[in-house]
């Protein structure tokens, strides 16, 4: 009986050798297909040629953020950081008449700030100036 037995532990040994591989084989499909469908369209990605993107001009963006300010104060009219970043953007873009409205709103929302009444009076004298 005990060749019997040594057959069956042998017969049962091959059977889990066997189901061992086929595991295997399937694990390395798997991780082999999976990686290639990831990888496949990264490389179409990388060759595809970029589309031209408009070089946005650094008024442009500062236009948007004047945009964004302008929609921040119409929901909240008296924030003074929108305010004073509305007079900022506006000045960058040398649009001082558009910077005079939001910088006279913070001298009065802010008088302790000497500073927005000085740059206010400058302002104002150099659009007289231009004026004349």
């Amino acid at each position: 009986m005990t060749g019997s037995g040594d057959e069956y532990l042998i017969s049962r040994k091959k059977q889990i050798e066997r189901r061992q591989k086929i595991v295997t084989i399937v694990s390395l499909v798997s991780f082999v297909g999976s990686t290639v469908f990831a990888v496949i369209p990264a490389i179409q990605q990388a060759s595809q040629p970029k589309p031209a993107t408009a070089s946005a001009s650094p008024e442009s963006g500062l236009q948007q953020q004047a945009r964004g300010y302008e929609l921040i104060l119409q929901r909240e009219p008296e924030n003074p950081t929108a305010l004073e970043g509305l007079v900022n953007v506006r000045l960058k873009l040398k649009d001082t008449q558009g910077a005079i409205q939001p910088l006279e709103k913070l001298v009065k929302l802010r008088p302790d700030r000497p500073n927005y009444k000085v740059l206010l009076e400058q302002i104002k004298k150099q659009e007289g100036k231009s004026n004349q």
